[in-house]
């Protein structure tokens, strides 16, 4: 043991802080950058009155740059997009809305609110008109799909490029999942409506993100507590099988969202997830009818693969996007 005298400890303690100033110094140098140089893109939660409809959505990114337009599907919302959103926003101006009934949109009775596709097609083309995007790479997902497309047909010359996953618009992809659904489209009885009340149940909102996962340890078991938190709402359960019985109006469309395909051409990636039971394989290959020049990349996933196969989603995404919507 030793002891050091009173100057002669403060006198190394300096001369220990002045020994650790000069490493210190270039990252006191970087904290100084600015965040959109160094840090992660930041999401704004907006809400915007469309047509007397609270709107949800979230927004991110440069406002002069390619906008990117994020459509949700059942039983989620925009935050199937969370992950998505802050990779693509360092170089995109991205917007993902909630349809009413759904995430944080206002969710107004079935009964005074119409709760169709046709509907939400005019409300997403209202809220992307109130932010100025006169032009749009549309991601179709699931419901998002017939949103989507009758967005394109009532302005087919606004979308900029397509970007598919598990989204259907062909006959050819509604197989035996949706047999009961069918049944309630040719009787609207209320026997047929209760047969179809197990796709708002635990147990199948579960389903959707698990089954044909190649690793379920990757799915978080926030997505389906989340999700089944919100159409547990008094009254949701109403509006879901309202959407469920008018999907049915989207299979007469088909034929004029496949003309859009052949006519206009959209620069199109398809990303599906296979082994999904809802909206299956089946209805991917039929793009290349209309879009023989569309990428096609089928993953060994299921119906959510964004939960399972971001590692390979994203970069194909952000490849695809570069080389279509490049300044």
């Amino acid at each position: 043991m030793f002891a050091l005298s009173s100057g002669g400890a403060f006198g190394l303690l300096a001369a220990l802080l002045t020994s650790l100033t000069v490493p210190l110094a270039p990252a006191a140098r970087a904290a100084t950058c600015e965040c959109g140089q160094t840090g992660a893109s930041v999401v704004h939660y907006k809400t915007a009155s469309v047509d007397g409809t609270d709107i949800f959505y979230r927004e991110a990114g440069p406002k002069g740059a390619p906008v990117v337009l994020l459509l949700h599907g059942f039983p989620t919302s925009s935050h199937m997009f969370r992950n998505l959103i802050p990779a693509l926003a360092d170089r995109y101006h991205v917007i993902a809305p909630d349809y009413p009934g759904f995430g944080e949109s206002a969710a107004p009775d079935h009964k005074s609110f119409a709760y169709t596709f046709g509907h939400y097609a005019d409300l997403v083309d209202g809220l992307v008109g109130q932010l100025g995007a006169e032009r749009y790479a549309m991601y179709a997902f699931d419901y998002g799909a017939p949103v989507g497309y009758r967005l394109a047909l009532k302005h087919p010359e606004r979308v900029s490029a397509l970007i598919v996953q598990n989204g259907n618009a062909y006959e050819e992809g509604l197989k035996a999942f949706w047999d009961p659904i069918k049944a309630y489209w040719a009787d609207n009885s209320q026997a047929r409506r209760a047969a179809i009340e197990f796709l708002v149940a635990p147990e199948t909102t579960k389903f959707q993100y698990t089954d044909g996962m190649s690793d379920i340890a990757r799915i978080s078991p926030d997505n389906w507590v989340h999700d089944q938190a919100l159409l547990d709402r008094p009254g949701n359960k109403d509006i879901q099988l309202d959407l469920f019985k008018d999907y049915g109006t989207n299979i007469p469309l088909y034929p004029r969202f496949q003309a859009f395909f052949r006519e206009r051409k959209p620069p199109t990636l398809i990303v599906w997830g296979k082994n999904d039971k809802i909206f299956p394989a089946d209805g991917a290959a039929p793009y290349l009818r209309d879009l023989p020049d569309a990428e096609l990349h089928l993953l060994d996933t299921g119906h959510f693969a964004l939960e399972d196969r971001a590692d390979v989603m994203v970069p194909l995404i952000r490849d695809f996007l570069d080389r279509k919507l490049a300044n």
